[in-house]
């Protein structure tokens, strides 16, 4: 969609909005051919206000909001943590938030746009901070809850405030990725012995880096070894199974700026339509079973033992979500998660 000015955005926008009262942020960008950045940024002077980094530096000044929810999203799904961002560290390729409650992994290279966002809702007022890639594809929200600062909130506003509050984003198309090699163009016996000498789960990023090959196509030539197929309801199986037993997993969610953990324990698991849904109190997650396409049970060889995933892909071979066990670096696996991803996702008997 071609657009001259906020103003005639903003009226195609009120016309959509009649058309579409419930639809969330995300859906109304798409129904309308732009971005949600494009989507927010037609807010400029009335309910958003254009933010500028350094990202580091707005990301530090959230430990000064005190407890809010910060949420983090792909297109299959929405995950979303209540607590105070603290213990932050930054480097020269990202960042890390390594709370209890809140725990990022961030790639701050790809944020490019970040608005301050005051709406009107059913409930009331909302207050929320949103970022977004160059192509306008939200990567990180953070919104105040009652118990929130809000003056701390103002001051971040006005430290980090764009002298631009006018203008509509430019968003860029992200590179067009480059397809896997085929599977007979791989070291196939070097990726295998390489893999079975890893020592910790971080150095499987490397090591496909190493070999040039994809993901889900490292999983393929694993198979049998180190990987195996799963049912595409594994996030189901998993997600009811820790419910009924309590078994505290963690639950990867990512895109290209950010990935978000949660570790514990589930409670309410109820399905609503394509998504299945976690409603915990401090931690709930939405995920569109309908897209996924694929999943795998992954195990990669560390100092510490054998330590297995469930990961789910969509037709594409994104990653949708990862899980595991309860686990710190030093912890050898927990058999509760060994039983869950035997018995309850790949349907064999207790895991050795």
């Amino acid at each position: 969609m071609t657009t001259t000015s906020i103003d005639q955005l903003r009226s195609t926008i009120v016309t959509e909005r009649e058309k579409n009262p419930k639809a969330r942020a995300r859906d109304l960008a798409e129904s309308l051919g732009i971005s949600e950045a494009e989507l927010v940024c037609a807010g400029l002077g009335k309910t958003a206000t254009r933010l500028t980094g350094p990202w580091s530096e707005v990301i530090t000044a959230f430990g000064d909001l005190g407890e809010v929810m910060a949420l983090t999203r792909n297109h299959g799904v929405v995950h979303e943590k209540v607590g105070e961002y603290a213990n932050m560290s930054f480097g020269a390729h990202g960042g890390i938030v390594l709370n209890h409650d809140i725990d990022l992994r961030l790639f701050l290279k790809n944020w490019e746009f970040g608005f301050a966002v005051n709406e009107e809702t059913r409930s009331g007022p909302r207050r929320s901070l949103q970022f977004f890639g160059p192509d306008g594809t939200a990567l990180h929200k953070v919104y105040l809850r009652a118990e929130s600062k809000e003056a701390a909130y103002d001051a971040l506003v006005d430290r980090f405030v764009h002298a631009d509050q006018g203008s509509l984003i430019e968003v860029t198309p992200l590179p067009v990725e480059t397809p896997d090699r085929a599977d007979d163009e791989i070291d196939s016996e070097g990726l295998l012995s390489k893999w079975s000498t890893l020592k910790d789960t971080h150095d499987f990023f490397p090591l496909l880096r190493k070999y040039k090959v994809g993901r889900q196509q490292a999983l393929r030539l694993a198979e049998g070894r180190f990987a195996e197929r799963a049912p595409v309801d594994a996030a189901e199986r998993v997600l009811h199974a820790a419910s009924a037993s309590g078994a505290p997993i963690m639950a990867f969610v990512g895109n290209k700026g950010i990935i978000q953990i949660h570790t514990g324990s589930v409670t309410r698991v109820e399905p609503m339509g394509p998504w299945i849904n976690v409603l915990d109190d401090g931690f709930n997650l939405h995920l569109r079973s309908d897209l996924v396409a694929d999943a795998w049970v992954v195990r990669k060889p560390t100092e510490d033992g054998d330590v297995t995933s469930v990961e789910l892909y969509d037709k594409d071979g994104t990653m949708l979500i990862q899980f595991f066990g309860e686990r710190k670096p030093g912890q050898i696996e927990r058999d509760d998660w060994r039983t869950i991803v035997s018995e309850n996702v790949l349907g064999k008997g207790v895991a050795a």
